[in-house]
């Protein structure tokens, strides 16, 4: 081996080092033992220092002196201002009745002894000393074993134990690990390089410890077997051979030895060379491209042409060390597998103790595949909507550059971007429903392209203005129809949520998963008839539709017919209003007048109310009259009313004046007589008055008006039952029009005759006295009410409508 290093017998700061007296770990307690700590006179003699001691990690004293006498169990240490802690010495101070003494520490060559002490109280018959649990030997009355040299043969866990009558005792344990004294020594040469004829100094080096630090040593150096020189020195002075000798080289070793010779160890054999300083080194690559791609493996090679070895190459990165090889070749080769960092420069020194050499520098460039690349879709909010700008940004994180990258959509080609750095890359595409699909990027550096992971985009379209449409079985919205409320938005991303609102008043939702349209029934009445509206709503916003009026169609009901005659009784040459009315039913109401279900006539109502029809009465207009309300949903036909005309102009009188004179005094009025004079002196014999509120389209339904009373005798009113048989009789009231009246003309009163034809199942109401406080009411009678429904059979087909059974004269 070659020669090299100094050898230092002294650390260049020393270690205190604690001794005991007696040299024992384990005494009884009572005992005391001397500590004393040494530290190399070389540093205590220039300063008197003093001592510090810790038992435990305490410190315990601070005393001038060194020694310190102690009695109490624990681990002690000490040391000085210039010196290190020393190793601890841990004290045992036993109560036990036997116990094993030995020393703290045991190196090899030591003589060692081992003292089993029995308590003063206790007379032990004999002892027996074990190791490793075995008895090692029986002790004699010194109850001492004694080793004379130590060495790891004596290593090994010791204790002893004794015997009285009927009882037996045992010590402690004491582990013994015997230590190196020295190592073997290292021949070193200085310097370590020569050349021919130069002069060598060889040092044989090795190193006690420092407990041991007073031990004299012996040295001994060899030649080729023969020694040299011998002595307390440890270093030999010699020529180097000329390399131009023909001999060749020498070996040398050495030996360190105890004075007493009971240690001995040698060094290895080294040879000395005449030494040649190194020459440049060469660095080659293999193989010898200057690009190469990741993953791949390049070989470096560093070789000098002369030089003596062994020599240390050293491989670098820039200044960054790779490997060191010490080798006695003059070529030497390292291997790398290359990543994205291994571009660069590379270099190598070659040195073989007379300085570094460098090579020149070797440019690699390593090509990174690009790797997988990532694909990022980024829309301003947490999803794409139409009209957003979404920026696809497609990145490799690895890869040499130039990077070319490519962005598709559903497999089709949108377009490429090759940015100098590469980096990422990124473009921006606004969004249309058509944009729905699947993205990917590539990115390629001409090592093969490779693809990104597939990003799905859902463009979210906000549901378009919706369309409302009301369906109804029929042409029109009739009362009892189920209609339909059809909503739906031509655009829109699903889910779509529908509402439906009648007069702005949400009326129900329905939520189609697919988009497209949504419906809600409705069962129809009177009531909804108005606008309706309906919202679609995809989260991005509620988009209403127009409104749409819907007009419910009511069918017209059942009408009643009424007949009105001047007089209580119809006479020919009279003009009769017959008046139909239907209290239900949609406009505009077409009616129909039927005499023995031959038609009369018709009027169109465009605004709903009755209708009349008037008719200059001849004998042959007696029979059964009727009338028909029709507004498209089906005619409804009244019921029939029975109408028979006098033949005689004349016979009115009588019947008239005795029917008022009875009525007027059976009410036993004489005021009632005076107002009716009152009422009638302003009046011309047989004039007629004009008063609006008699048109027959302003009069009750269901009280005929009979005005024009020739005479003062005429306005006596004639109470007659037109069936007195029947349930049906309505008695006439008998009223004063008030002056000032909105509906009169002349300012004179005068008295109306009113009679009406009701069905005969209404029931009768009793009479109602005369009140004074209405004094428009000379006398009334309560009438008996009842209402007329009927179904027609068609809307031209003339009603057959049912006969009461009471008759008009």
């Amino acid at each position: 081996m070659l020669l090299w290093v100094s050898v230092l017998v002294l650390e260049a700061v020393p270690k205190a080092v604690i001794s005991l007296h007696p040299p024992w770990t384990v005494f009884f307690k009572g005992d005391a033992v001397t500590l004393t700590c040494h530290v190399s006179h070389i540093y205590t003699a220039k300063n008197r220092e003093l001592y510090q001691w810790y038992l435990g990690t305490e410190i315990l004293r601070e005393i001038p002196g060194n020694t310190l006498k102690v009695q109490n169990s624990g681990e002690y240490k000490c040391q000085t201002q210039n010196s290190l802690l020393s190793d601890g010495v841990t004290l045992i101070f036993s109560t036990a009745k036997l116990i094993l003494q030995a020393p703290p520490s045991v190196f090899e060559g030591d003589s060692v002894t081992l003292k089993c002490q029995a308590n003063v109280d206790l007379a032990l018959k004999n002892k027996s000393l074990y190791k490793n649990g075995k008895m090692l030997k029986i002790l004699d009355e010194s109850s001492s074993f004694h080793i004379q040299q130590a060495g790891l043969k004596d290593n090994g866990e010791y204790h002893c134990a004794g015997s009285e009558i009927n009882c037996s005792f045992s010590s402690n344990r004491i582990k013994i690990q015997v230590q190196e004294l020295f190592p073997h020594p290292v021949l070193r040469s200085r310097p370590s390089w020569t050349t021919s004829g130069n002069q060598l100094t060889l040092i044989c080096e090795t190193q006690l410890p420092p407990q041991k630090s007073d031990v004299q040593l012996q040295f001994r150096f060899f030649k080729d077997g023969q020694i040299v020189e011998e002595g307390s020195k440890n270093f030999l002075k010699i020529w180097n051979p000329s390399s131009g000798m023909n001999k060749g080289p020498s070996y040398y070793w050495c030996e360190a030895h105890t004075v007493t010779s009971n240690v001995c160890k040698k060094s290895q054999k080294s040879q000395i060379h005449v030494e040649v300083p190194v020459s440049r080194p060469v660095l080659t690559l293999s193989p010898p491209r200057a690009q190469a791609l990741e993953g791949h493996r390049v070989t470096l090679h560093c070789e000098t042409r002369r030089g003596s070895t062994p020599i240390l190459y050293q491989f670098y990165h820039g200044d960054v060390l790779l490997k060191s090889s010490s080798t006695h070749t003059a070529r030497v080769s390292f291997s790398i597998t290359l990543t994205a960092e291994s571009s660069g420069k590379y270099s190598c020194t070659a040195n073989n103790g007379f300085g570094p050499q460098r090579s020149d520098t070797r440019s690699l460039s390593v090509t990174v595949p690009a790797s997988r690349p990532i694909l990022t879709l980024r829309v301003p909010g947490t999803r794409a909507v139409v009209g957003d700008v979404m920026e696809l940004h497609c990145e490799a994180h690895k890869g040499s550059p130039p990077i070319l990258y490519r962005f598709y959509h559903d497999n089709v080609f949108l377009r490429s971007s090759r940015p100098p750095s590469g980096r990422g890359t990124s473009f921006n595409l606004s969004l249309t429903p058509e944009h729905s699909g699947s993205y990917a990027c590539e990115a390629d550096n001409g090592q093969g392209a490779q693809r990104s992971d597939t990003a799905s985009l859902r463009v979210t379209v906000p549901a378009s203005r919706p369309v409302l449409t009301l369906r109804v079985p029929g042409t029109q919205a009739v009362v009892g129809d189920v209609m339909e409320l059809h909503c739906e938005a031509h655009r829109g991303s699903p889910p779509i949520l529908y509402r439906f609102y009648y007069d702005d008043v949400f009326l129900g939702s329905s939520s189609a998963a697919s988009g497209g349209r949504a419906s809600f029934n409705l069962s129809l009445t009177p009531e909804h008839s108005g606008s309706y509206a309906c919202e679609a709503d995809n989260g991005l916003g509620a988009q209403r539709s127009e409104v749409v009026s819907l007009n419910v169609t009511v069918p017209a009901s059942r009408p009643i017919l009424t007949l009105r005659a001047p007089g209580a009784q119809a006479f020919p040459g009279d003009v009769m209003e017959l008046h139909c009315e239907a209290h239900r039913g949609s406009p505009p109401i077409l009616y129909r007048f039927y005499h023995d279900n031959v038609i009369l006539g018709s009027s169109s109502v465009p605004s709903g109310g009755g209708a009349s029809f008037n008719l200059s009465l001849t004998e042959e207009h007696t029979g059964n009259y009727s009338c028909e309300a029709d507004n498209g949903l089906g005619a409804q036909c009244s019921e029939a009313v029975t109408l028979s005309i006098s033949g005689l102009t004349g016979s009115r009188l009588g019947p008239v004046a005795t029917g008022v004179a009875g009525g007027l005094f059976g009410m036993g009025g004489l005021a009632v007589v005076a107002l009716l004079l009152y009422c009638r002196l302003p009046r011309k014999a047989g004039g007629r008055t004009s008063d609006p509120s008699r048109n027959p389209s302003n009069s009750d339904p269901q009280e005929p008006t009979y005005y024009n009373v020739p005479g003062w005798i005429e306005l006596q009113p004639v109470y007659s039952n037109v069936n007195p048989k029947g349930g049906d009789v309505v008695y006439s009231e008998v009223r004063r029009i008030q002056e000032g009246n909105k509906h009169a003309v002349a300012s004179d009163s005068s008295l109306r005759l009113l009679w009406t034809y009701l069905p005969s199942h209404g029931p009768i109401a009793s009479p109602q006295p005369y009140s004074a406080q209405d004094s428009s009411v000379i006398y009334s009678q309560v009438k008996a009410e009842s209402f007329l429904t009927s179904t027609a059979e068609s809307a031209h087909t003339p009603c057959t409508p049912s006969n009461p059974g009471g008759q008009r004269h």
